[in-house]
């Protein structure tokens, strides 16, 4: 799987690492900003009674 996103991504092996941490960090910061605050609303342990 891995090897075909590879072939995918254009250009020398040179830009395809920097494509590819450009998308890792662009997946991190979109998980991180959009995914996680709205999965943390849903966790049941935010309605805490005592």
């Amino acid at each position: 799987m891995y090897a075909a996103l590879w072939r995918k991504l254009p250009g020398p092996p040179v830009v395809k690492w920097l494509l590819t941490v450009i998308i890792l960090v662009a997946v991190f910061f979109l998980l991180m900003e959009v995914v996680f605050p709205w999965v943390s609303a849903q966790m049941p342990y935010n309605d805490v009674a005592v």
